[in-house]
């Protein structure tokens, strides 16, 4: 699409990027703007670039579901995670990233779970690596009702670890859940977990808390362990 070189819609070489840049955060592109802009040589060189034609609201479908199988996994969770993308577009990310997931290296996962999109917040929190939950963990977005709401059985000993080392630890709703998750778990064949487990998290638990606690418990030593009548030396 070529326009006269005073249009203000004009696309580079006749515009500087940084307008160019500015023009693709424009909420009303002229008609065929975009996917002009989406063809220019130098964008398709830029695949981070090319997110902001595949989530522009205005950005016909077709495009949109071209450009999204062309963009690498950071891209596309920046769009999943941009509220002023299109719908389609941001649910369109989110299902690509789930397919990615399992080719992803260690590093990309790590790196993908502090920005995960929600739909893949029970994906990064099963991952075998403590690494990549420890990275989930932090996630700016991640509240305290999400988390409880992920921690159930069956409890793993790389969920445990990167829960104990996280800004969690002190937190006694998700100490309550982690006991329980870590009581329905402790019996399990090849569980990996033992009662040192629960360290952390009854220390994080008043006296009061305690026995209410262990009064939900079924399995009798980390009963035994969380009951505050224990002296807590052992703990």
């Amino acid at each position: 699409m070529s326009r006269p070189l005073n249009d203000p819609w004009a696309l580079p070489p006749e515009v500087p990027w940084p307008r160019f840049l500015r023009l693709l955060r424009h909420p009303d592109p002229p008609r065929g703007w975009l996917e002009a802009a989406a063809d220019l040589p130098e964008l398709k060189k830029r695949p981070l670039l090319l997110r902001w034609v595949a989530q522009h609201p205005k950005a016909p479908a077709h495009l949109r579901s071209r450009l999204m199988g062309r963009l690498p996994w950071r891209a596309l969770a920046a769009v999943a995670a941009d509220a002023a993308a299109h719908p389609q577009a941001r649910q369109q990310a989110t299902e690509k990233l789930l397919q990615l997931w399992t080719a992803m290296t260690l590093g990309e996962r790590r790196s993908l779970a502090l920005h995960a999109p929600r739909p893949l917040w029970p994906v990064a929190w099963r991952s075998p690596d403590a690494g990549v939950i420890s990275a989930f963990l932090q996630h700016p977005k991640l509240g305290l009702e999400s988390l409880v709401a992920l921690v159930q059985p069956p409890l793993r000993p790389a969920q445990a670890e990167a829960l104990a080392a996280s800004r969690w630890r002190g937190s006694g709703p998700v100490a309550e859940q982690v006991l329980q998750a870590l009581d329905r778990s402790l019996a399990l064949p090849d569980s990996g977990l033992v009662l040192g487990h629960a360290a952390p998290w009854i220390r994080a638990l008043d006296s009061e808390a305690r026995i209410l606690a262990a009064s939900r418990l079924v399995t009798p030593a980390l009963r035994r362990l969380v009951h505050p009548r224990r002296n807590d030396d052992q703990l």
